[in-house]
């Protein structure tokens, strides 16, 4: 608890204690004006870049906040301004601007901003998942590069100021702005590397749990996290390693059949739902409609979701809503077909673009549409498929025989769609032009059947 005395009354500021691991990665910093944390899933960064700033802000210096998305920054706004109210002058979340009584100030800034910072002066900035702005050197329009080098970089110089960029990483990517900070000494960064298993305090402590039985749980937990993990999914996210993604089919069919075989329909099922992606991504005259079906059951020795169906054409907007029936009519049919005990449980669609249209639709008609949840939807797309791979890795996802061996003509190209997309994804796949409406159906289908709302 950080004490300061303000005439003539005494105002308190909470920081967070640091656990053992964050409080190295501060020691290994001092001294260095250019700081890099790479560290895992839930290591803590953003916790320990919060505490770094709130020592600025009580000492009254001007600093500065920087994530890919505004969303990113608006979680750490409301709580530094929870945090640091006693000493809060002024606020404003539309401008993203916190000015203090001890004549700190912090500005929030995304990195979609390409002149983030001009104009200003900062004795601390933090950049939060790094990793995860935009990619290219300092000649590429708007990567974290350009912003880095042209905008923020500039700020530190009344100062002397310091930077502190912290992030998981993304791959091993040559035009990837952490991974180059972090492996070349031209930068001039001091890297600290962490994985998930330094921070000391996770999994939680249960209450009553002895000390021994806590230590046996963890070491569990870790052991779980390794073998229920594709390695690749495992060395990026928990060991924080620069993985390199190339050329390495992210779904891999084996997993998706079971002893090299697609499976039957289910006698007998929780229920089934479909998926539907209205996106339109590839600039063509139509949008790409794109919907899977699934069956999910808990409560058999079955795995707990098997892909029944799928389908995608190119259909204009005016006919969509007489396209929507279709999808619930075939749902009704997998139901029988499936016996699921619960029926037919609805379709969850993506709330933006046309799809806000036939959530609308089906709204009016009483039928059983879902929005997918926001966090889930505002993921990218290679994270999105890295939330749910674990589910794929450990076989509880399988093709059935209906959807593995069905062909259509889709843009005139005769094939199984769903495979051809869900297969042929890579992380970092920089053809912007692929056909990925049915792997973003799959993606949110796992995710809705067997994760959280952010599908982990």
């Amino acid at each position: 608890m950080l004490k300061r005395r303000d005439k003539p009354n005494t105002v308190q500021i909470s920081i967070d204690p640091l656990h053992a691991g964050q409080s190295k990665a501060l020691a290994t910093f001092r001294g260095h004006r250019f700081k890099a944390l790479r560290c895992g899933r839930r290591f803590g960064k953003t916790e320990l870049a919060k505490g770094w700033i709130k020592h600025g802000l009580i000492l009254g210096q001007e600093c500065a906040w920087l994530s890919p998305q505004h969303k990113t920054w608006s979680e750490v706004y409301s709580e530094l301004m929870s945090d640091m109210a006693p000493i809060i002058a002024t606020t404003s979340k539309s401008s993203g601007v916190m000015k203090f009584i001890t004549d700190g100030r912090l500005d929030f800034w995304t990195l979609e901003n390409r002149i983030a910072g001009r104009g200003r002066r900062y004795h601390r900035v933090v950049i939060d998942e790094a990793a995860f702005g935009k990619n290219g050197d300092n000649k590429t329009d708007g990567s974290t590069m350009e912003i880095w080098e042209k905008s923020i970089k500039p700020t530190l110089y009344d100062f002397g100021g310091e930077v502190l960029i912290c992030s998981n990483s993304a791959g091993k990517n040559p035009d990837n702005f952490f991974y180059n900070i972090c492996t070349d000494p031209q930068y001039g960064f001091k890297e600290v590397h962490h994985s998930t298993m330094d921070n000391p305090l996770l999994p939680k402590r249960m209450q009553n749990e002895t000390v021994e039985d806590w230590l046996t749980r963890r070491e569990a937990y870790q052991d779980d996290l390794k073998k229920n993990n594709d390695p690749l999914v495992y060395a990026q996210e928990y060991l924080a390693e620069f993985v390199d993604w190339s050329g390495v089919a992210f779904f891999s069919r084996d997993k998706l059949l079971a002893n090299g075989q697609p499976v039957p329909y289910p006698a007998h099922c929780d229920g089934v739902f479909a998926v539907i992606d209205t996106a339109s991504k590839t600039g063509t005259e139509n949008d790409a409609t794109a919907v899977t079906y699934f069956a999910t059951d808990q409560h058999s020795d079955r795995p707990p979701i098997t892909i029944l169906d799928w389908d995608v054409a190119q259909i204009e907007g005016a006919i969509l809503e007489h396209w929507l029936p279709s999808v619930f009519k075939r749902l009704e049919e997998l139901a029988r077909k499936c016996g699921a005990r619960s029926g037919a449980l609805g379709a969850w669609i993506e709330d933006k673009n046309s799809g806000t249209i036939l959530l609308q639709q089906a709204q009016r008609r009483d039928m059983a549409a879902h929005a997918i949840e926001s966090k889930l939807t505002s993921l990218g797309k290679d994270e999105r498929a890295m939330s749910v791979s674990g589910y794929v890795y450990r076989g509880q996802v399988k093709y059935s025989e209906y959807a593995f061996n069905k062909v259509t003509e889709y843009k005139r190209k005769v094939r199984n769609h769903l495979l051809d997309q869900v297969e042929s994804f890579r992380i970092g796949g920089k053809d912007s032009d692929r056909e990925d409406d049915l792997l973003d159906t799959f993606c949110y289908g796992i995710a809705i059947s067997l994760g959280n709302s952010e599908g982990f």
